[in-house]
Order: structure tokens, then sequence, then C-alpha cells
């Protein structure tokens, strides 16, 4: 078993997504997410990237996100906005509420362990 995982694309297969119909609040945005690493105790990472529009999250986990192109702006309920572009960096902890909004379209590779 290798230790070690490169992220690199051209090996994995992306799944298309979206944000479920009742945490929409604007746009038509979808989801490209490649796995990379999907581990028997809750660890998983890759890269996703979503294209503009703007809806609810709900974080049970931790993730370790960093921006690897575009522009988004994240905010938690009652507090400030985050905005992320190119080359930052963000952990959300377990118990965020707020938005995710895609500005242009946006890619980033991340790390959640559960």
């Amino acid at each position: 078993m290798t230790r070690a995982i490169s992220f690199d694309l051209s090996f994995a297969k992306p799944e298309e997504g979206a944000p479920a119909p009742d945490r929409l609040i604007a746009g038509n945005p979808t989801f490209r997410t490649w796995n990379l690493e999907e581990a028997d105790r809750g660890l998983y990472a890759g890269v996703w990237e979503a294209t503009p529009g703007k809806w609810r999250i709900v974080y049970d986990e931790w993730e370790y996100l960093h921006i690897i192109d575009g522009y988004s702006i994240v905010t938690e309920e009652g507090g400030e906005a985050i905005h992320l572009r190119t080359g930052d960096r963000l952990i959300l902890r377990p118990g965020f509420k707020g938005t995710w909004e895609v500005i242009e379209t946006t890619r980033k590779d991340y790390v959640i362990r559960l």
C-alpha cells in the first residue's frame, strides 16, 4: 500500500453535483469533485470546483481548504464575510453554518476529517 498520494487529477474521474434545492439561494451552481482519498476512519481529500451561485452550508466535520483558482465568499451566520481568492486557505470547524457564494468559478483542494 502506497503511503503517499499525489493530487494528480488525471487518474480520478470527477463526480458531478449541485447544492440541494432547499439550500440554494441564487444562481445555478454546479460542482465537480475529484475524491483522491477516502480513508476508513473518515478522512477525505481531493479537489472541488464550483461555478457561480450562492447556497447555505452546514459543517459537521473539520475542513482545511486551499483556493487553487477563483473567487468565493464564505459568510458565517452573524459573522463577517471571508473573501477567498487564489492562494487563500481556510479551516471550517464542526458546527459552522453560513453561506458559500462563488463569484468566479472556484477550485479548491481540501482535507476533511469527520
